[in-house]
C-alpha cells in the first residue's frame, strides 16, 4: 500500500499517525526516520513518541502528515 502526503510519497521527517482500533485507544504518532522497501511497497523505520523505534508497514489505519517546518538533518 502506497502512503502519500497530498499525492507525494512519504519521506524522512514526515509524521505518521496510527489511529486507535478500539474506543478509548489513543492514536500513536511518530517520525519517519528511514524509508525502506521498493516503490509501491514502502515501509518505514519510525521513532515513536515514547522514544522506541520500529519498522512499520502502514495499513488503512495510518495517516502520513508532512510538517510545515522541518528540522535540518545532520550530515
Amino acid at each position: 500500500m502506497v502512503k502519500t502526503v497530498q499525492g507525494l510519497l512519504a519521506e524522512v521527517g514526515d509524521r505518521i499517525e496510527i489511529i486507535g482500533h478500539a474506543v478509548g485507544d489513543a492514536p500513536r504518532t511518530g517520525e519517519i526516520i528511514e524509508v525502506l522497501g521498493e516503490p509501491g511497497h514502502e515501509h518505514y523505520r519510525v521513532r515513536w513518541e515514547d522514544g522506541h523505534e520500529s519498522i512499520n508497514f502502514p495499513g488503512e489505519d495510518a495517516v502520513i502528515r508532512r510538517p510545515k517546518t522541518r528540522v535540518p538533518r545532520k550530515s
